[in-house]
């Protein structure tokens, strides 16, 4: 039988500022999603196939024979992926070193350095590139310790919904993409495009500024040794006194982890230290290979073509108004995510994820047989226009959100902030991937496919259905650390009924009742009466992983 696993509190009400706080940071969400969906609204923009295209052109969708190489379209698109792979790896070090917060706030000031450069270019690809590609690190940033931050800092009642409202975050920048695309389509100068790049200081700039507000992670405190900082920031996401038993629980279950986690060696993890320990379940090479593998999936499912190219590939198949049917696919993005913010916790994460494979399948596969058996024909874009947004609806209800949310919660503490990084450095890989190859695929100098794409992309979404059912565990309603013992115990297959689940253990409690000889177990050592205790305010005790019995004082 599985041993007791420590709890967080419960049966106390969330405040408004528990929510607040741990909602902010997935407006990152809409940095991301912005700046991934306003290039596929520019490369259709008249102005821009004058300024950045080539002339002689003779294909149907070039402007008075103006148009850019399928090469320049695939880089110019695909080089963020590439600036944010790197900015995701990088961002594991990095948070580690100067915190969660702190590393949100830099990948801000990257990606404003960016977007001047892509603001500035007249006409040169290349500077456009390397502008989306400074950008693109911005991104990787923000991104890859968002998901961190925001699983490390959110209570596991509301953990799932939090996460997964990154994505629809994601959804809503996408969408103001669109939106902005279409009203700056008609202008024959610079502003055309200028102007939908230019709004992303917007993103940045709240997002920076409001995260200077924001608490850091305990956890990440924790990790540094700095036990009352992590108590007040507890404290504060909390709303409650650093003194109440609340925050003494919340310090308590974070802090034994840790220890533990020292204890069997763990105090300078590295990227190494992701692929160690074999195939053996709850690994830290099998944690990461499903991180890295649910972003793959995710990615392979093809909604991103949809995204960067949809207008442009809504207007080579003849439809009149691709603008418009870009505006539709974003805004069934927004409206659909929030049916997983509601299911991911009710339903769980397997669930929503094999239905929303079997889903995405069906779409691709009606728009791929229709499309190829009656090319260019009125049926084939009404099939396109509508099965393409039913796709996207069971994306964006199922693996958009819930993508994010497992790789938020699957990571031991030791080496969270490296498995994140990979995971989200593995989206942005086969981001780029997608990006950079599909232009080949389906336009009309090249491999041509057109509508066969989605046979390609059909039979991934199968494969993202087999493979959740056999790999991914059900992670709600769970603490943190009860995700990091249930993987040690049980198979994917049946995390939803492990055992640990039920009767949600006390062993803490009574532990700390016996340490402590109190109710309310150990005293709380950065409390004025613990300090008291210890003599009258000499240094706070934050050694914790060098001496636990120093950390946890008899009273």
């Amino acid at each position: 039988m599985a041993s007791p696993i420590p709890q967080g509190p419960t049966g106390y009400k969330l405040s408004l500022q528990t929510v607040a706080i741990c909602t902010f940071p997935s407006m990152a969400g809409v940095l991301f999603g912005y700046d991934s969906g306003w290039i596929a609204g520019v490369l259709a923009m008249d102005a821009f196939k004058l300024d950045f295209g080539n002339p002689n052109s003779t294909e149907k969708d070039a402007y008075r024979g103006y148009l850019y190489t399928s090469t320049a379209k695939a880089l110019t698109t695909s080089i963020l992926s590439a600036g944010t792979f790197c900015g995701a790896l990088a961002a594991g070090y990095v948070s580690d070193r100067i915190g969660r917060r702190s590393t949100i706030i830099l990948g801000c000031i990257i990606y404003t350095i960016g977007v001047v450069l892509e603001v500035i270019t007249h006409g040169s690809i290349d500077l456009l590139a390397v502008g989306r590609t400074i950008a693109g690190l911005g991104v990787g940033f923000v991104s890859a310790t968002t998901i961190m931050y925001v699983s490390e800092i959110t209570p596991k009642e509301i953990r799932g919904s939090i996460m997964g409202a990154y994505q629809l975050a994601i959804t809503i920048g996408l969408l103001l993409a669109a939106v902005v695309n279409i009203g700056a389509k008609h202008l024959l100068n610079t502003g055309a495009y200028r102007i939908p790049i230019g709004i992303q200081f917007a993103w940045a700039l709240v997002l920076g500024i409001g995260m200077s507000f924001m608490p850091e992670s305990p956890r990440w405190y924790v990790m540094k040794k700095k036990g009352e900082n992590a108590a007040l920031a507890l404290a504060q996401i909390h709303g409650r006194d650093p003194d109440s038993e609340l925050i003494d629980d919340e310090y308590k279950l974070i802090a034994d982890s840790y220890e533990e986690e020292l204890a069997a060696g763990a105090a300078d993890s590295s990227f190494v230290d992701c692929f160690k320990g074999g195939l053996k379940r709850g690994s830290n090479l099998h944690r990461t290979m499903i991180g890295t593998s649910i972003q793959m999936f995710q990615q392979l499912t093809g909604v991103n073509f949809i995204f960067y190219y949809g207008t442009t590939f809504f207007q080579r198949a003849g439809i009149s108004n691709p603008f418009v049917v870009s505006i539709i696919t974003a805004a069934v993005n927004v409206v659909s995510t929030p049916i997983a913010l509601w299911g991911i916790e009710r339903l769980g994460r397997r669930k929503l994820l094999i239905f929303g494979a079997i889903g995405m399948a069906i779409c691709e596969f009606i728009v791929a047989i229709v499309g190829t058996a009656l090319p260019n024909s009125t049926t084939a874009q009404d099939v396109l226009i509508t099965f393409v947004s039913l796709f996207i609806f069971c994306f964006a209800s199922t693996w958009g959100p819930c993508a994010w949310t497992v790789c938020g919660e699957i990571y031991p503490q030791r080496t969270r902030s490296q498995s994140t990084a990979l995971s989200t450095a593995s989206n942005w890989f086969w981001n780029f991937i997608i990006s950079f190859v599909t232009p080949y695929l389906v336009d009309e100098d090249k491999a041509n496919l057109g509508p066969k794409i989605f046979f390609i992309f059909g039979a991934a979404a199968v494969g993202c259905g087999v493979w959740a059912y056999f790999v991914v565990y059900e992670t709600s309603k769970l603490s943190l650390e009860q995700v990091d013992r249930m993987m040690n115990e049980t198979s994917a297959r049946r995390s939803t009924g492990w055992e640990g689940r039920d009767g949600f253990a006390r062993k803490r409690r009574v532990d700390s009742d016996v340490e402590g000889g109190e109710k309310g177990g150990v005293r709380r050592w950065w409390s004025k009466k613990g300090r008291r205790e210890e003599g009258g305010g000499r240094r706070e005790l934050e050694q914790i992983g060098t001496s636990s019995s120093e950390t946890h004082q008899p009273s």
